[in-house]
């Protein structure tokens, strides 16, 4: 079973298009002790991974007296026995550390993937949308991650069609994914939101443009994630099964690839190794090369 553990509410961000701190206020960080002992909770009724959750979860503990960091944070979880999987979710590309990215490496429960949202290649934009960094800082944030995680599988978001944003600036962010190579990409057309600074900028991008723009996006993409899970194909690769869906098991890698296969057996909640036969952009099936079992506790292999 994989749960969901929000460790902040609210940011202290201020990007033009977002509704957040409107919504719910500055961030507000829960105590180390608490998510602690939350996820040791959900552990004793069944909960095998865990995704950490924070607008910008890369913030975490700022707000606390103490001034805790995510990096510890996930290291405090990392104990916790009978806990296979750890994720956190969304980090914002001029928060990440690198103490963040060295426990990544080396803490083995930590999954291998991480979602950065870029938002526009083009820097101009991404002033206008208030990011506080420029594509130069995140190109070498994405080769940081890589150096240290080599198997690393990045996701990110994407607006297109922001106020102003030209052709020549929407190809930068086209250019961008064709060249960093996302396992996944987030794509969504712009549209305004009442209350936030974007929304007091001329919408002046055609809605048919934003959507051709999106779906020019999505297109590369689907080309993109392809050729990147065709390279699994052969491979056998760790799934914890979350579900069965349809007549097969569902589950997702270290790296969130969603994988479905065949079984008779019981797989619901194990980890099963599975042998992966067919690779699409957005999923992929396979057969399990092992029966079931359930890791012992004291033993949990996770590399």
């Amino acid at each position: 079973m994989s749960c969901y553990v929000p460790v902040t509410h609210g940011c202290d961000h201020l990007c033009t298009y977002c509704i957040v701190r409107l919504r719910r206020g500055r961030q507000r960080s829960k105590r180390p002790v608490e998510i602690v002992d939350e996820v040791q909770c959900l552990v004793e009724r069944g909960a095998r991974e865990v995704t950490l959750l924070g607008q910008n979860v890369d913030a975490y503990g700022r707000d606390l007296p103490d001034q805790p960091t995510l990096a510890g944070l996930l290291e405090a979880v990392h104990e916790i026995d009978a806990l296979w999987r750890i994720r956190f979710l969304t980090s914002h590309p001029a928060d990440m550390a690198d103490e963040l990215i060295e426990v990544v490496a080396n803490l083995p429960k930590v999954c291998e993937h991480i979602e950065i949202p870029v938002q526009s290649g083009d820097d101009e934009i991404l002033k206008r949308m208030l990011r506080r960094y420029t594509i130069a800082q995140y190109r070498q944030l994405v080769a940081k991650i890589r150096e240290r995680v080599p198997n690393v599988a990045l996701a990110t978001d994407v607006i297109v069609g922001f106020p102003g944003e030209t052709e020549k600036q929407f190809m930068s962010t086209y250019d961008l994914l064709r060249e960093i190579r996302f396992d996944v990409v987030h794509m969504a057309a712009y549209s305004p939101r009442p209350g936030t600074a974007a929304n007091r900028l001329p919408d002046d991008v055609p809605p048919k443009e934003k959507e051709r723009r999106r779906k020019v996006v999505e297109e590369l993409q689907g080309q993109i994630a392809s050729e990147i899970n065709a390279r699994l194909r052969g491979q056998t690769v760790e799934v914890l099964v979350e579900e069965r869906h349809k007549g097969k098991w569902r589950g997702r890698t270290r790296t969130n690839k969603l994988v479905f296969f065949e079984g008779e057996e019981d797989w619901q909640g194990k980890l099963a190794q599975v042998r992966i036969t067919w690779t699409g952009p957005w999923s992929m099936q396979g057969r399990p090369a092992v029966l079931p079992s359930l890791p012992d506790s004291d033993k949990i292999e996770v590399g």
